[in-house]
């Protein structure tokens, strides 16, 4: 019986089940194993490049599963390069091949890093195989198979360096677990039609295009922003943020794209988001160079003043780019929460809450002269951030 459906031969074979490798969903959890080796430091090449084999094997099966429902099963695809005993024998050399680097983990590894690794890796092919037609059709599963698979992938390939999981290797999953679901959530946007005429379940099916839209910016706001706690409180390097600095700007312009050049976007800055953790976590550039947070209190008394001439400024870009009417918006809102600040920071300063050593001095009404202006710029922050995400974009209109 033939495996490939067009042409004859083993060069149609091999073309067949090459066509099943995916280099833009199949490199992160190849890069992603070997990231988790690199989070343990010194670490043995050997048995990483064994364990992203696994990784390898466990996405073929995904893809290789994928397309024989879709196409023989559903008949969702217009075409396939393989018959059914194709797939069938794909899938079977797919998970060949999974067990055999299960097995050279087994082997390489330290006797003690062996059965967590291998434990770690078994769900990953589980995720794969069972893709669909089991996980596709529900919005929870199919938004998080792959995210979770790359988790996984992170773990086991630290697991079978280490034998064990460690703080950092599962923060970071969480956040590559948090961010890819933002970006799968966005990338499903795009078969909103033909996904709701099968009955398939996504998310945007689920909530709808602009609800999952709005839900995929926070997953991906969180990701972004989870590395800056982690490196303060020293899971991350000092460098780490620079990877999120990076990531938050492709999101930022990718957020106001359709969803196919949003989906195109966040894949390749997903990639860049993990090498820049990659060279954080592994090359550590700012480890030992005295790097320090950069000391405002130069400015004496006017410390205080600095730091809110700054997000005042901020602000006010906000609020000049979201249009006149937020402008008076916001004057109205701040005015009216003006009085209940005043009242409280009154309070607060009186009973010894907290001090402020670096001010000028000047004091009006029995509060210093930062505090009114704190009253002021930080509603305003929060009024331009909020019209930037939730006004009508139409600038400059008159209510």
């Amino acid at each position: 019986m033939a495996i490939a459906r067009h042409g004859r031969g083993p060069a149609a074979v091999a073309r067949a089940y090459a066509s099943q490798v995916h280099p833009v969903f199949m490199l992160p959890p190849v890069a992603t194993a070997l990231f988790g080796a690199a989070l343990a430091g010194d670490f043995e090449p050997t048995v990483a490049l064994v364990y992203a084999g696994a990784a390898f094997f466990a996405v073929y099966t995904a893809h290789v599963k994928d397309g024989y429902v879709d196409f023989h099963r559903r008949g969702e695809d217009d075409d396939h390069p393989m018959t059914e005993r194709g797939c069938r024998l794909g899938l079977a050399g797919a998970t060949v091949g999974f067990l055999a680097c299960l097995a050279g983990v087994a082997l390489l590894a330290e006797p003690a890093a062996a059965p967590l690794a291998v434990a770690v890796a078994v769900p990953m092919w589980l995720i794969g195989y069972l893709h669909a037609p089991q996980f596709d059709t529900n919005p929870v599963t199919t938004t998080l198979g792959y995210p979770v698979g790359i988790g996984l992938c992170l773990l086991g390939g630290y697991a079978a360096q280490t034998g064990s999981l460690a703080v950092a290797p599962l923060a970071l999953t969480l956040v590559l677990v948090v961010t890819l679901a933002g970006v799968k959530i966005v990338d499903d946007t795009q078969d909103y039609d033909y996904d709701r005429s099968i009955d398939k379940r996504t998310v945007a099916v689920a909530l709808g295009p602009e609800r999952a839209r709005r839900l995929a910016v926070g997953a991906l706001a969180v990701g972004v922003f989870a590395v800056v706690p982690l490196t303060l409180t020293g899971v991350l390097p000092p460098s780490a943020p620079a990877a999120s600095l990076a990531f938050g700007a492709v999101v930022a312009v990718a957020v106001r794209k359709d969803a196919a050049t949003a989906t195109m976007l966040l894949v390749r800055g997903a990639y860049l988001f993990l090498a820049g953790l990659l060279v954080a976590v592994f090359f550590r550039p700012l480890a030992g160079a005295g790097v320090a947070l950069p000391d405002v209190t130069t400015f004496g008394p006017y410390t205080y003043l600095a730091t809110e001439a700054l997000f005042g400024a901020a602000a006010a870009v906000l609020l000049v780019r979201a249009g006149r009417a937020a402008q008076w918006r916001a004057a109205r809102t701040v005015a009216a929460v003006y009085p209940i600040a005043y009242v409280w920071d009154w309070y607060t300063l009186k009973v010894g809450v907290f001090s402020i050593p670096m001010r000028t001095g000047i004091e009006l009404l029995g509060i210093p002269l930062e505090e009114h202006l704190f009253m002021i710029v930080v509603p305003a922050v929060v009024l331009g951030v909020h019209e930037t995400l939730h006004g009508d974009g139409r600038a400059g209109r008159e209510e």
